[in-house]
């Protein structure tokens, strides 16, 4: 089997992004999601370091899952998940700045979508994509297009799981494979330019 995923990312790159959005989320302030954001670190294999770091209130992992997701890596891994750590932190900074230029009629029509469970994931991406066509109308071209991006779609599902704490695992995942299909390439060189 081939570990390449249809829309050209690899597993790593899953993996990368699957821990730069988790570790925005986790570094956000003011959420109503914790709950969900324990259950869905314990699903996603995220490493021990992220769960216990800034939030050791008990958060417990599956050893197994964690250690079988780390075996699996190379020797730098670990400098990698903590660059990504450090990304996100400086992401979910920004994204406290930035989140109340969103509209919460733009936050209340995502989360509308996402609660009809006949969506398909395609749909989900174009109604995540069209939001965020909808905010950067209104947001200051100051900032890069592709951080712009990157950023206004974290704070948009930090915003619907706030909105709506059972979303948070659709619209995470959601998030990440519109992250993968957009912003691979910016993505992989914002990791790469922190580990050089």
């Amino acid at each position: 089997m081939d570990s390449q995923v249809s829309n050209g990312s690899s597993l790593q790159d899953e993996r990368i992004t699957n821990l730069l959005v988790f570790g925005f989320l986790q570094n956000c302030s003011n959420y109503n999601f914790h709950k969900e954001l324990e259950v869905l670190g314990r699903e996603l294999p995220v490493p021990p370091a992220y769960l216990q770091e800034d939030h050791d209130d008990g958060l417990q992992t599956d050893g197994n899952r964690c250690s079988r997701f780390l075996d699996s890596e190379e020797t730098d891994s670990e400098n990698q998940e903590e660059i990504i750590q450090d990304i996100a932190r400086q992401l979910a900074q920004i994204g406290d700045r930035m989140d109340h230029s969103i509209h919460p009629r733009v936050v209340n029509n995502l989360a509308m979508q996402f609660m009809n469970v006949n969506l398909s994931e395609e749909d989900r991406r174009k109604h995540l994509a069209a939001a965020l066509e909808q905010v950067l109308q209104t947001y200051p071209k100051d900032m890069e297009r592709e951080k712009t991006v990157l950023m206004l779609a974290m704070v948009l599902a930090k915003k619907v799981a706030d909105h709506t704490p059972s979303l948070l695992r659709d619209v995470f995942h959601t998030t990440v494979n519109f992250i993968n299909q957009n912003l691979l390439t910016y993505v992989r060189n914002l990791v790469r330019n922190e580990m050089d």
